[in-house]
């Protein structure tokens, strides 16, 4: 796999931008990033989401409700639309997300109940990059 540019997920590189102020600070990613260009994303604050946030997660019917029931489906399409903007500018094709997220869970997303199970999906950021041609390099498995 030849990368020229890789966006990552700015929380994985310990940027504090997750819903409760904090980081997802990874070291397998910041050995694998050595040497490599770098875009940083957030989906959730290019939406327009405040940091911190209030927890949201996807529900079955595909709408993302944060923990006190507000709807913010329409932050978490805008900021996978402009995550996928700077990407195509950049002409940027590979894409490394924190897993379980609403916005870039690629294989694993929380059930919508708030109760911490996890299923089988993927975030909103995530499907929309892969249904655009834009690559996940997994680094979780």
């Amino acid at each position: 796999m030849e990368e020229k540019l890789i966006a990552v997920s700015a929380c994985l590189i310990g940027v504090n931008c997750k819903y409760n102020g904090k980081n997802n600070l990874n070291n397998r990613v910041m050995d694998y990033l050595q040497g490599k260009e770098v875009i940083l994303i957030c989906p959730e604050e290019l939406g327009g989401l405040t940091t911190p946030r209030i927890e949201s997660e996807i529900q079955q019917n595909g709408s993302v409700i944060n923990k006190v029931g507000i709807d913010v489906t329409e932050n978490f399409h805008l900021g996978a639309q402009k995550a996928l903007f700077e990407m195509k500018k950049q002409n940027c094709e590979y894409v490394i997300l924190k897993d379980g997220s609403p916005s870039c869970g690629y294989k694993n997303i929380y059930d919508g109940s708030f109760t911490g199970k996890r299923i089988r999906g993927q975030g909103i950021s995530a499907r929309y990059f892969i249904e655009n041609g834009i690559k996940i390099i997994d680094l979780e498995t």
